[in-house]
């Protein structure tokens, strides 16, 4: 089947967040948003139809687990990612931030310090800020090649009396696929400082050709038993909507101490629709996968070549997994307000503001190309006609 992501789909009064916010969060409604990371390509058609099909049965009373669920997961991480898990290793939760949440609620305490790569996907400043923790920040290089990079003597040095990492693998808002070597040094760093690695994972299904995702706890057999792995379809199959997360850890103790915390609340019994969801997404989703990751591959080349011929002080960091580009806009020159009325009142696009990703953000802004390539041409299109109608005293 032929899927069509030129389609222009009206989001409106969906309660789309994406349009829903726009006058809140940035003062004016006129805005192409382009900013939270969902896709604006309708949700697969067999997802839809699953759960029209479940809805057919006009009682939504109690439900047992899907017996599918389990098996979906492990036979998907299996083929796609050589990863093998046990029917015991994995555990439903509501949402990987959540997940996120009640791992630092389980083995951490007020005033623990957890580390964090910046820039990286800001909730996990706020969660861990949110739940009495200490944040420490890791600086990602930005090198020459306009790549980020991980000073390891850096990291050594930083990761003394860190209790936790969360790691962002693949990495967002960069896009860097991590490699072996890099998540194999990570792992053993953290070892021998007695670190717990949280790898959040969602990314991983939109890893992009040439690269080809690591999951952390297949690097070695030190970092499966101190790890726990965070993944979702809801990234990669545009159902955010429905909270459709789970967990994986290998280390019978850490499980057992995890589990224990969400069962206590249960907090890891999933909804008929979550799981119906990844079980459909991970038995059926195959070929609307490599549709849409050709796509979006499709979208990134439009853009590195559109700003490399138009807007060359506009650097795009080349995406090797997810649909979000993190554009470096340094070299326009312009300070941090300055980039901001550029992009919203000049070019009235809504993007993420580099800054939201920890400072090493400034002079950034993240895109995300996951939309019909005719929306795309006009936002890059507006923002071109906004820079050659703008004039700024330090440019």
């Amino acid at each position: 089947m032929a899927y069509n992501f030129d389609e222009i789909i009206d989001r409106s009064h969906s309660d789309c967040l994406k349009y829903g916010v726009l006058d809140e969060r940035w003062g004016r409604t006129d805005l192409l948003p382009l900013w939270v990371a969902d896709m604006d390509f309708r949700t697969p058609n067999f997802i839809i139809d699953a759960l029209r099909t479940r809805l057919e049965h006009e009682i939504l009373g109690y439900t047992i687990p899907h017996p599918e669920w389990k098996d979906s997961i492990i036979n998907w991480q299996q083929k796609r990612n050589g990863y093998t898990i046990k029917r015991e290793e994995l555990t439903f939760v509501p949402g990987i931030v959540r997940g996120i949440a009640f791992v630092l609620q389980s083995f951490t305490q007020p005033g623990d310090k957890v580390m964090v790569f910046s820039p990286v996907y800001h909730p996990f400043f706020l969660v861990t800020e949110d739940n009495g923790r200490d944040v420490v920040r890791f600086p990602l290089t930005l090198s020459e090649a306009n790549h980020y990079e991980i000073d390891f003597n850096l990291l050594r040095q930083l990761l003394q009396g860190v209790k936790v990492l969360i790691l962002s693998n693949p990495h967002n808002p960069g896009g860097r696929v991590w490699t072996l070597n890099e998540l194999k040094h990570i792992a053993e760093l953290c070892q021998d400082s007695g670190t717990l690695v949280i790898s959040d994972e969602i990314h991983a299904d939109l890893t992009l050709a040439p690269y080809h995702h690591v999951p952390f706890a297949c690097v070695s057999e030190t970092a499966r038993q101190n790890s726990i792995t965070f993944g979702s379809p809801s990234k990669a199959f545009n159902s955010p909507g429905i909270i459709s997360s789970y967990v994986i850890v290998h280390n019978e103790a850490i499980r057992n101490k995890l589990k224990s915390y969400l069962a206590a609340s249960e907090l890891d019994e999933g909804n008929m629709f979550a799981q119906l969801v990844t079980v459909t997404a991970y038995t059926q989703g195959e070929e609307w996968l490599e549709q849409v990751k050709a796509y979006i591959a499709d979208n990134i080349r439009f853009v590195e070549e559109y700003l490399q011929e138009n807007i060359p002080q506009i650097r795009p960091m080349h995406t090797e997994a997810s649909f979000l580009i993190y554009l470096n806009c340094r070299d326009l020159g312009l300070s941090h307000e300055q980039l901001l009325n550029l992009f919203i009142d000049k070019a009235h696009l809504a993007l993420d503001d580099g800054r939201k990703f920890g400072e090493e953000g400034t002079g950034f802004m993240r895109l995300n190309v996951a939309t019909p390539l005719s929306v795309l041409r006009q936002a890059l299109n507006q923002l071109k006609d906004a820079l050659k109608s703008t004039n700024y005293n330090n440019k």
